[in-house]
């Protein structure tokens, strides 16, 4: 268990100015923000969770804090988000809060100055560089209470207790991760994205008489908690098989689509879950041959000639607008997928 005290701070640059004005524009375009999430998130710095540039943190984007060898970035999320987080925790004296997914540990230092002194969070974390790298960043910071960083085996441990009053889920999971279910305390939470790749739905999930209730909070579209994930080939049989689930799903009630579509997709899926494991990958270095030799290229080959309708449709459901009512320009991005907190 960790417990970090404060350290020094640089002084200059306009944080406090930009942080402020920042704040006041979510207020004005209706986030939802007490008096305690506001404090906190004029207190804590984000640049001790960052070395990058946060000229998109300010315009309300969110903000890389690790990027991998292959470019997979790992993000501190948006402000807009972060607060509508906060907001939705519903963050009180002496809890027992979980976060899975560290995001650098910006939201754990977060929620310990609204927590206070006798609060606790326990950062879940699956990736060793992204844990290394939130140690570092906590041993900067004051903190209130108590944060303690772990890796998802501490889980297993039978020693917790089910004390455990909030848990929240920093990226795409499609259900309830093992053990939480255990240690959650009646009338606690989970709050996190839960859905596919492509897209999800916030939920608020409340263990009430031994129950789950659900509270659907909308649409977002989370990147994977394991950075690892995200290194992953798109031509993986597996990965790709799941990507198509999402689409299938999206395409539930859509307008211009037959059912046989569907059941063509379905097919796909089915065959790519049937392809053999230690398929190579391919990549920017692979030769042509290798390329039109490989299984998954060879089969979607074979049914291009069906597919090749469905691509206009495709693309136009997976364009997210990435939602920044913070931006002072109110200005927003079209994007296709992604890794960063959007609103479609």
């Amino acid at each position: 268990m960790f417990k970090w005290t404060a350290a020094e701070r640089t002084s200059g640059g306009s944080a406090l100015s930009d942080i402020s004005d920042l704040l006041e524009r979510l207020i004005a375009a209706g986030i939802p923000m007490n008096r305690d999430i506001k404090r906190a998130m004029e207190e804590v710095e984000p640049s001790d969770f960052t070395e990058y540039p946060l000229e998109d943190f300010w315009h309300d984007m969110p903000v890389p804090f690790l990027i991998t060898e292959s470019g997979s970035a790992k993000t501190i999320s948006a402000p807009h988000m972060v607060v509508t987080l906060l907001h939705h925790m519903e963050i009180a004296q002496n809890q027992h809060i979980i976060i899975i997914g560290s995001k650098s540990g910006y939201i754990a230092s977060l929620i310990d100055n609204i927590g206070g002194p006798g609060g606790s969070v326990t950062v879940i974390e699956p990736n060793e560089d992204v844990i290394e790298h939130t140690i570092g960043c906590l041993e900067r910071v004051e903190v209130q209470g108590t944060i303690r960083v772990l890796g998802p085996e501490s889980l297993e441990d039978p020693e917790w207790d089910r004390d455990v009053s909030r848990v929240l889920i920093t990226g795409a999971v499609r259900e309830i991760p093992s053990y939480l279910d255990l240690l959650i305390e009646d009338g606690g939470f989970i709050l996190g994205p839960f859905g596919g790749h492509l897209n999800q739905r916030l939920l608020k999930r409340e263990w009430q008489g031994g129950l789950w209730m659900d509270t659907d909070l909308g649409g977002v579209v989370f990147g994977p908690i394991n950075i690892s994930d995200s290194d992953k080939s798109p031509f993986d049989p597996m990965v790709l098989a799941e990507h198509l689930e999402d689409i299938v799903e999206m395409m539930g009630g859509s307008e211009g689509l037959e059912g046989e579509a569907v059941v063509r997709l379905e097919g796909l899926i089915d065959s790519l879950r049937g392809l053999p494991e230690g398929i190579p990958n391919i990549d920017e270095d692979s030769t042509e041959e290798e390329i039109l030799e490989h299984p998954v290229i060879d089969l979607l080959m074979s049914e291009m000639e069906w597919m090749g309708s469905l691509w206009p449709v495709i693309g136009e459901m997976l364009r997210f607008d990435i939602a920044n009512p913070g931006s002072p320009t109110d200005s927003d991005s079209g994007m296709l997928g992604g890794h960063e907190d959007l609103v479609p």
